[in-house]
């Protein structure tokens, strides 16, 4: 009889992915909110569990993206924590898993730019996104010690593959119609990973246990990515635009408020150097990724 995990989100971007390559060898319930083995919306109701689960990888959760009101700001925390802790107490009431996964993110650090940032640093994030993971974080670290689970978080940077939503598909979207540009050359670097990499490490890492950074190794600059996918849709490169310009731009977005699509801290984040170290990935469970730029296919184009 196969082994059972717990997948939820697994309709998402990620999950899916982590579905395809887990449903090889092990039985894998999903979780989300329609279309799924259990479907219930986690921010307002508690699981009810018929069956066992040796294993728990928890993907579901409200992705980063800028928030324009109240709504969307209380909308990290209802999904990110409150979503955990609804989750949490369901395996209470029905079984307490040996091993437990937590797909995180580098948003936890709260940096706009940095080199080889570990897991040592500081997580400093402000932002609802990054405050709601961070506080995820802990919930599940405490719950985790107390049951004697062990646990595994991935904290990820940008991630790289077929259907994506959030940052990647604005980038996807504006190289397709020609209204994407690269400022100062696009030279900043910034870590990525291919979701596929991810899916293929999660129960190797999961035996392991420990906090990871996960990303390509490469670091590929903006340029470099913007100009993959160029290819890839037969579209002409990105335009380039000088510093000056860009800083002109962000100055009036800035005056416009939440409506403007570009303002001072996009344009720090698209010129700053952001890279992320995963060397203890490397040491604990011989994490050996792929490039980004090599192995980034568009399927849908």
């Amino acid at each position: 009889m196969l082994k059972n995990i717990l997948l939820t989100g697994a309709s998402g971007f990620l999950g899916s992915e982590i579905f395809k390559i887990l449903s090889q060898e092990f039985k894998v319930t999903c979780l989300g909110r329609n279309n799924s083995d259990v479907n219930i919306n986690l921010e307002f109701n508690i699981p009810f569990f018929q069956t066992s689960f040796f294993m728990v990888v928890h993907c579901l959760g409200k992705a980063h993206g800028i928030p324009k009101n109240y709504d969307d700001i209380a909308e990290f925390h209802n999904v990110n924590v409150i979503g955990t802790v609804n989750l949490l107490k369901g395996l209470e009431n029905a079984c307490i898993p040996d091993y437990f996964v937590y797909i995180s993110s580098v948003s936890v650090y709260g940096l706009s730019e940095g080199y080889n940032v570990d897991e040592n640093a500081c997580l400093i994030a402000e932002d609802p996104y990054g405050k709601s993971k961070i506080e995820s974080e802990k919930l599940i670290q405490d719950w985790c010690l107390i049951h004697n689970v062990r646990l595994t978080i991935f904290r990820l940077p940008l991630v790289i593959g077929n259907n994506p939503k959030g940052n990647l598909y604005n980038l996807i979207k504006g190289v397709k119609s020609g209204f994407y540009f690269n400022i100062a050359g696009g030279k900043a670097r910034k870590s990525m990973v291919l979701a596929n990499d991810v899916a293929k490490f999660v129960f190797k890492a999961a035996e392991v246990g420990g906090i990871y950074n996960l990303t390509d190794g490469y670091h590929p600059s903006i340029l470099e990515l913007s100009e993959n996918i160029a290819n890839q849709l037969g579209c002409l490169k990105p335009i380039q635009i000088p510093y000056w310009l860009a800083k002109v731009l962000a100055f009036f977005g800035d005056s416009l408020g939440a409506i403007s699509p570009f303002n001072g801290e996009k344009l720090v984040k698209l010129t700053s150097n952001l890279i992320f170290d995963d060397s203890k990935a490397r040491k604990a469970f011989g994490w050996k990724p792929n490039s980004v730029l090599g192995g980034f296919i568009l399927s849908n184009k």
